[in-house]
């Protein structure tokens, strides 16, 4: 399946969630206003969602100058991959973790968080940064990232769901406050699996992807070991979301996210690195 097939779907079904909550809400009013909430959205995910995310989580660009090491292999591997260099971001946040986001290579941007320069080695940082840079090549940042900003939307229309529900909203005979609470709280649920159903192969292809650009399965393996551990013990502040786009499932802490999680088994892509380093 092509990825413009694949962002398609993901538009679709997660545009239909919206039109069914906003049905829900409001009746045909509700449905057309989320009607026009999506179209604003989807127009937005594809035009401004690598700004929104960026945004999200304050994120800065690094120059060359501030950031020299970051950059130079950032080049390197874009050579490698032949494409463009994406724009180097820094998240000021302590737990260690990376993303890719943009429309296309020409518009990409690698994104890491101060955690993860201080942990990784130079080396496991080059892995994690092929990773990023092999969804750039897959040309999964897009998928990402309009997952991500919609998913968003999602997630406050359900908090509104959860509070009209509470708190009275519509007054037709066929408003139900335990149909509303309900939704409120299966249609975040819905919006992850949907999430989940496209992320978890892109994340293997991008494993196998970065392994091939640095040269070195092992050091990326090793890099993902750090980040998976040390994700369990520093909470990272941001939106759930945003889960799919992170190289390890940032929220990890939280035993529900493990449940629904985005990412495959880290310790299963590990070993899939490790076959890749002896050849097998």
């Amino acid at each position: 399946m092509t990825t413009q097939l694949k962002t398609m779907l993901l538009l679709a079904a997660l545009t239909g969630l919206m039109l069914f909550l906003g049905g829900m809400l409001g009746g045909n009013t509700g449905i057309v206003i989320a009607l026009i909430l999506a179209l604003a959205m989807n127009f937005a995910s594809y035009w401004y969602s690598d700004r929104i995310v960026l945004s999200m989580y304050k994120a800065r660009e690094l120059s060359p100058a501030e950031a020299p090491q970051l950059h130079a292999i950032v080049g390197r591997l874009a050579k490698s991959a032949g494409l463009p260099k994406p724009r180097v971001f820094l998240v000021p946040q302590q737990q260690p973790n990376a993303f890719a986001t943009g429309r296309n290579p020409e518009h990409a941007v690698v994104a890491v968080t101060e955690g993860i320069v201080r942990l990784l080695s130079p080396e496991e940082l080059e892995g994690v940064l092929a990773h990023e840079m092999g969804h750039v090549a897959n040309r999964d940042i897009l998928i990402q990232s309009v997952a991500a900003v919609l998913g968003s939307a999602i997630m406050v229309v359900a908090n509104i769901m959860q509070w009209t529900a509470f708190f009275g909203g519509r007054d037709d005979e066929d408003s139900n406050p335990l149909a509303l609470l309900a939704m409120a709280i299966l249609a975040p649920v819905a919006a992850s699996l949907i999430q989940m159903a496209i992320s978890r192969s892109r994340e293997y292809l991008a494993d196998a992807t970065g392994a091939r650009l640095c040269g070195h399965p092992r050091h990326l393996a090793s890099a993902l070991g750090k980040l998976e551990s040390t994700a369990r013990r520093v909470p990272l502040k941001g939106s759930p979301s945003t889960e799919n786009m992170f190289i390890v499932n940032p929220f990890s802490a939280v035993r529900a996210a493990q449940w629904f999680s985005t990412h495959p088994p880290t310790q299963d892509r590990i070993e899939r690195l490790l076959a890749m380093s002896e050849g097998r």
